[in-house]
């Protein structure tokens, strides 16, 4: 029986990140809403940001896969510690859906 090896962040180049640095300030961020175990955000890319992120950063059909913390804080997202980036809504894959456990 093998084990799979846990993966590892890919990263961001230079020259990949000086793409993307015009869409930051675009990033929008949702108000904040929760449950009994979680709190949740969305973040909304800017759509023509998707075209320059890395190829990698997409599942098979050309949407985003779920980014680990190293790698959507890359790409210019900011927010402060504990969100985990758990799912893209497919039908507009600019939209990443986090959440965090409640305190």
């Amino acid at each position: 029986m093998s084990r799979s090896l846990p993966r590892r962040p890919r990263m961001l180049t230079d020259a990949e990140h000086r793409r993307l640095e015009e869409f930051i300030p675009e990033i929008n961020y949702s108000a904040r809403y929760s449950d009994d175990n979680y709190e949740y955000r969305h973040v909304m890319l800017p759509k023509a940001m998707l075209d320059v992120i890395p190829k990698e950063y997409m599942d098979d059909n050309g949407v985003l896969r779920i980014l680990m913390e190293e790698e959507w804080r890359g790409l210019g997202i900011t927010q402060s510690l504990g969100w985990e980036h758990y799912e893209v809504h497919a039908p507009e894959p600019h939209i990443l859906l986090f959440k965090r456990p409640k305190a």
